[in-house]
């Protein structure tokens, strides 16, 4: 079976699902890291192994793609502070230049890809329906959302070689990152050591 710890890093790109969906003040400073320090260990192992480290993660419910109220280049500096190193902000997590960036990324470098939720293809919940829309009306919605969302894995998928889950608090969620993307990585997919520790204390 396919472990952290047995897993051959070097060279490789690992998208990483964090759940960094951390509290921030007015000024957008991080109040509490608790969720960062504990999937630091994770990324720490792959850039220690000669890997490369690719984060995705959402902040918040937002309702829109942008809602910088939400963006995860705010947390930047608590991310840098507790993995030692500099993390490079790709501004979207779809689009050319997050393509560019990850197909770029050498070994060592950390990405962060912004709010998966800036895109309704995460949750695969519609947006934009009216309060009084029928059961039929969402339905359709729903439907409607399932080619773009197919699209949206499999854009995410393409910027590594490897998919590593560490985000305890959403994997129940059958969403994009922490579910359907995981079957594109047939023989390279993992759990990170905050989600073995979890599988493990509930399997007592």
């Amino acid at each position: 079976m396919v472990s952290i710890d047995n897993y051959d890093f070097k060279g490789k790109r690992a998208i990483i699902r964090v759940d960094f969906n951390v509290p921030v003040d007015a000024e957008g400073n991080v109040t509490d890291d608790t969720r960062i320090r504990a999937a630091a260990p994770t990324i720490k192992k792959v850039l220690a192994e000669g890997g490369a480290v690719i984060l995705m993660s959402h902040m918040g419910r937002p309702k829109k793609n942008p809602d910088m109220k939400f963006t995860l280049e705010q947390i930047i500096p608590a991310v840098e502070k507790n993995l030692g190193v500099k993390v490079q902000f790709a501004g979207d997590c779809m689009g050319e230049k997050a393509a560019e960036m990850c197909a770029a990324a050498k070994a060592g470098e950390v990405i962060l890809l912004e709010n998966l939720r800036f895109y309704a293809e995460e949750e695969g919940k519609p947006r934009g329906l009216a309060a009084d829309a029928t059961k039929e009306e969402k339905d359709a919605a729903k439907k409607a959302l399932k080619e773009p969302q197919k699209e949206f894995v499999k854009k995410l998928a393409s910027y590594a070689d490897c998919y590593i889950n560490d985000a305890f608090g959403t994997a129940h969620r059958k969403h994009a990152s922490t579910y359907l993307i995981a079957e594109y990585f047939p023989q390279d997919k993992m759990f990170g050591y905050l989600m073995e520790k979890e599988v493990r204390l509930s399997r007592r």
